[in-house]
């Protein structure tokens, strides 16, 4: 899927009225999914993804590199937060209210969805707490 397309899909998902909203929810999201996994599952998600949409992640990934006070835990579990932090993160990274950062949030998921291979999206399910698991769509993509 190009980068166009996933934007393109969010945006009319998310009901938002520019692509620029559409790209500024898709990296808000994906760079705070990545905080919330571990690395390797963030790098899998990245290589499936256009590269302007990996790039959140792979920020994040870098960054846990080069952290040494950090790298030990985010490698093997990500950062331990819920839900409220989840919306709280992504609303002020796309300057929108929570529960507006959640449905838009849950459009990116979506999309994501369809954008990777299936098995990745059961990975990405299985490293989430179940009120975050609660954002990804009910109905997997079963195929690519």
């Amino acid at each position: 899927m190009r980068y166009e397309e996933f934007t393109g899909q969010v945006q009319a998902r998310a009901g938002l009225g520019s692509r620029q909203a559409a790209e500024r929810v898709v990296r808000a999201t994906l760079e705070t999914v990545a905080e919330r996994i571990p690395d390797g599952v963030a790098a899998h998600l990245a290589a499936q993804l256009p590269e302007e949409a990996a790039d959140p992640l792979a920020r994040v990934v870098a960054a846990d590199e080069t952290s040494p006070h950090r790298r030990a835990e985010s490698r093997t579990r990500g950062e331990p937060f819920g839900l409220s932090v989840f919306a709280g993160r992504i609303a002020w990274r796309a300057r929108v209210p929570e529960d507006t950062a959640l449905r838009e949030a849950s459009a990116v998921l979506e999309v994501l969805d369809a954008a990777v291979a299936p098995e990745l999206m059961r990975k990405l399910e299985d490293v989430l707490p179940d009120d975050i698991r609660a954002v990804l769509p009910s109905g997997r993509a079963e195929t690519a």
